[in-house]
C-alpha cells in the first residue's frame, strides 16, 4: 500500500508540472511536498476535577491555567468505572476514586438504573451511567458493603462479567469479592475479603484459594483487596503497574497518605483471629494493642458478676469456640483466689504455630460489680 501510494504521488506530480521533469525529481518534489504536511500534534487535557477546565484542551504539555493540575495527553487518560449498588460502602469506592482521581483517571459510576443510590451509612449518589449505557473503562471497580441484594441481581452480575471481559484490570474491595465469586470470575483464583468474610467467601467460592494474610492479591488482572481502607492501598498496588512506582509514590505524597508497597499489613492476620468472641461475656473493652505476633485485650466486665464465673465462661469459650486451630486448646486449671483469678492455655493454629494465652480477672478499682479482665495471646 506504501509502495503504491509513493508511485501514485511520483505520477501526481510528473502530471502536475507538465511532464517536464524526470523521475527522480518528481520523487524529489514528492517527497518534499510528503515533508511540509502538518504532523498532527498531542492534544493535552486537564485531568479530570470537576472545574470548567474539564472540556479545554490545549496544544503542549504544562500546568492547567485553571486550576494548577498537570496536564497529560488526552489519549492517555485511563477510565475507571465504579460499581454501585444500595448499601454500598462508603470508604470501598471513595478511597480507590481519590487515588484514581489524583493520579488523572477519569472515574465515573454505573448502576442498574440511574437513580441516586443510598450508600450503607445514607449517602445518596447519583450514578453517571446506566448498566445499558455505560462505556468501556480501563479498569472496573467493584466495591463491598451489603452485598446480599446486589448478589441477587443478575442484571449486576451479568454487567460485571460483560464488562470484565473488556476491562484491562477488575478490583475487588471488601465484600466486593463476593460479588466476584457469584460471577465466576474468581474460579482457580487466589483471593481475599474483609476480616469477618474470610470464612464466609472460602464457602462461597469453593474452586478458589482464600487467604487471610494478605491486604491485596494480584492474580494479573484480577486484584482482590481486603476490607475498607485496604481498597486505597489496592489501588495505589494497581496505579503503580500502570503507571509506575514513582508516579503512584507522588500520588500517595500528594494525597499526605503514608503509602508502604513493602507493608506485609493484613488485618484478618493479627493474633485476634484465634480468639473466641466471648460471647457469654458482657463488658466494654478498654483498649486492644499488638502486632502479628502477640496480642492483648484489656476489658471492663460486669456479667458474670464475679471472678470465678468471668474466669470459667473465658475456659469453656477457649475450649469450644477457639477458631482455625489443628485441634481443640490444651485449657489449664484455674489459678489464684476469689479477689484475683488466673487461667492459661496453649494452641496450634492452622499452619502449625503455636500460641499461649493467658486471661486475668480481677475487681475494678472503686467500681463495684464491674472486673477488669486482661486477655493475652503470644507466639510459643
Amino acid at each position: 500500500m506504501h509502495r503504491r501510494a509513493t508511485t501514485l504521488a511520483i505520477i501526481a506530480a510528473i502530471i502536475t508540472l507538465g511532464q517536464t521533469m524526470s523521475i527522480g525529481q518528481a520523487r524529489e518534489a514528492s517527497g518534499a511536498r510528503e515533508a511540509k504536511r502538518p504532523i498532527s500534534a498531542a492534544t493535552y487535557v486537564c485531568p479530570p476535577c470537576g472545574l470548567e477546565c474539564d472540556n479545554r484542551t490545549f496544544d503542549k504539555p504544562g500546568a492547567c491555567p485553571v486550576c494548577g493540575m498537570k496536564l497529560v495527553e488526552k489519549e492517555s487518560i485511563k477510565t475507571v468505572a465504579i460499581l454501585m449498588f444500595d448499601h454500598v460502602q462508603i470508604i470501598d469506592y471513595s478511597g480507590p476514586w481519590e487515588v484514581f482521581g489524583e493520579a488523572g483517571f477519569k472515574v465515573f459510576t454505573v448502576a442498574d438504573g440511574v437513580a441516586p443510590i443510598t450508600t450503607v451509612f445514607g449517602q445518596k449518589v447519583t450514578p453517571d451511567y446506566s448498566f445499558e449505557n455505560s462505556p468501556r473503562a480501563d479498569i472496573l471497580l467493584v466495591p463491598g458493603g451489603g452485598v446480599g441484594n446486589a448478589s441477587n441481581n443478575s442484571k449486576l452480575i451479568k454487567w460485571i462479567q460483560d464488562n470484565a471481559k473488556e476491562s484491562t484490570y477488575v478490583m475487588s474491595v471488601c465484600t466486593g469479592a463476593f460479588l466476584l465469586a457469584k460471577a465466576g470470575l474468581l474460579d482457580g483464583l487466589t483471593a481475599t475479603t474483609v476480616r469477618g468474610g474470610i470464612d464466609r467467601l472460602a464457602e462461597a467460592a469453593p474452586k478458589t484459594t482464600v487467604v487471610y494474610d494478605q491486604r491485596y492479591v494480584d492474580n494479573g488482572k484480577i486484584i482482590t483487596t481486603a476490607g475498607l481502607s485496604s481498597g486505597i492501598d489496592g489501588a495505589f498496588h494497581l496505579l503503580s503497574k500502570i503507571v509506575g512506582e514513582g508516579d503512584a509514590e507522588r500520588t500517595a505524597l500528594g494525597m499526605e497518605y503514608r503509602w508502604d508497597p513493602q507493608s506485609t499489613y493484613a488485618r484478618a492476620a493479627l493474633p485476634d483471629r484465634y480468639l473466641p468472641d466471648f460471647s457469654a461475656i458482657d463488658g466494654k473493652i478498654l483498649s486492644t494493642s499488638g502486632d502479628m505476633d502477640k496480642w492483648e485485650v484489656r476489658a471492663v466486665v460486669w456479667a458474670p458478676d464475679s471472678v470465678a464465673g468471668i474466669i470459667d465462661s473465658i475456659s469453656k469459650q477457649i475450649a469450644a469456640a477457639t477458631p482455625h486451630t489443628r485441634s481443640a486448646p490444651k485449657v489449664g486449671e484455674r489459678t489464684g483466689t476469689p479477689e484475683s483469678a488466673e487461667i492459661r492455655w496453649t494452641l496450634t493454629d492452622e499452619k502449625g504455630r503455636n500460641w499461649n494465652g493467658s486471661a486475668v480477672a480481677q475487681p475494678a478499682p472503686g467500681e463495684k460489680g464491674r472486673f477488669i479482665v486482661v486477655v493475652k495471646l503470644s507466639r510459643a
